[in-house]
């Protein structure tokens, strides 16, 4: 059965992250280039005391996530505004399902509806992405991560909906863990193609380094079988399998199962809906996918405005 880790829900990370994204977002909407402030149209044509409600809806089928920030974002507008969430956050969702309500004066509703919409929708697109992967493996013990592979700016909220979607996340940044790319190698060896040796060494002086500095776990990418012998005699935490056919990928795996059965396998490089489960029964740990990230597209919100109750 699937071993994805426990899901670690929204909390102040996604709260410092969509602090900043939201100010800026709604600067972009309420600042105009020559230095007037505010919806020209609602400041036109809606009384400033003119209240109103609004429904979150759904057009589409997908996995909800970003519920969380429509508080906060409609909490920058207007501290009046209330917002009740009616869908669960990483839920399944439906074409017409009402996701949140949100009640206050009109000029908030409407300053506030694109930037809150922007979050939910590109959010619970991520989140959509995931489940799609997570689903085609979720009778195998093999981990569905993503990579660093987000829009800049908006990694802590993109991982995020990654977990509301199902899947695990890899590193959040450079700091939290030993990733020895091909580059890195590169630079060691000052060859496109590291040697066995070299790998063998920085893999060695890279847990060195992770036993000087606990809480760092040290994992190797290699391109071909042979730096995958080096690395696995050095043994490290994780082995990153680059571009390997699913040959190479069985022939790793019972290699590693007769030699080190502690050193996990990751699978990577180009994986695709299409191609993951193949990749998966091959006996890896994990396999780590950019796509959950930088392939997802944002899924159809609505915001469907209503005449409050008579």
């Amino acid at each position: 059965m699937n071993s994805q880790s426990v899901t670690r829900p929204w909390g102040p990370p996604e709260e410092e992250a969509l602090h900043f994204l939201a100010r800026r977002a709604l600067d972009e909407d309420l600042n105009s280039p020559d230095g007037r402030r505010g919806d020209a149209t609602s400041l036109a044509l809606v009384p400033e005391g003119l209240l109103g409600q609004a429904w979150f809806v759904s057009r589409v089928e997908g996995r909800v996530a970003g519920l969380p920030a429509l508080k906060r974002i409609f909490e920058l507008v207007d501290s009046t505004a209330e917002v009740t969430i009616t869908a669960p956050e990483g839920g399944s969702i439906r074409p017409g399902d009402r996701l949140a309500k949100v009640a206050g004066p009109m000029r908030a509703l409407l300053a506030g509806e694109r930037t809150a919409l922007n979050f939910l929708q590109r959010l619970s697109g991520v989140a959509t992405q995931a489940e799609k992967y997570v689903r085609l493996v979720n009778d195998l013990a093999c981990v569905v991560l993503d990579t660093r592979k987000t829009t800049p700016g908006w990694r802590v909220l993109e991982k995020y909906a990654v977990r509301m979607g199902g899947a695990t996340n890899h590193r959040m940044g450079l700091g939290d863990g030993i990733l020895i790319k091909d580059n890195h190698l590169a630079a060691l060896s000052g060859t496109a193609v590291a040697t066995p040796a070299i790998v063998a060494r920085a893999t060695r002086q890279a847990g060195e380094y992770a036993r000087e500095h606990p809480g760092l776990s040290v994992e190797v990418e290699v391109d071909n079988l042979e730096q995958f012998e080096a690395a696995l005699a050095a043994g490290p935490d994780v082995i990153l399998l680059d571009n390997f056919t699913l040959e190479m990928l069985r022939k790793a795996v019972a290699l590693r199962d007769r030699a080190m059965p502690v050193v996990r396998l990751e699978a990577s490089g180009g994986v695709r809906l299409e191609t993951l489960r193949a990749v998966a029964q091959t006996g890896v740990d994990r396999v780590s996918i950019g796509a959950l990230t930088h392939q997802a597209t944002s899924i159809d919100i609505g915001l469907d405005y209503e005449p409050p109750a008579a």
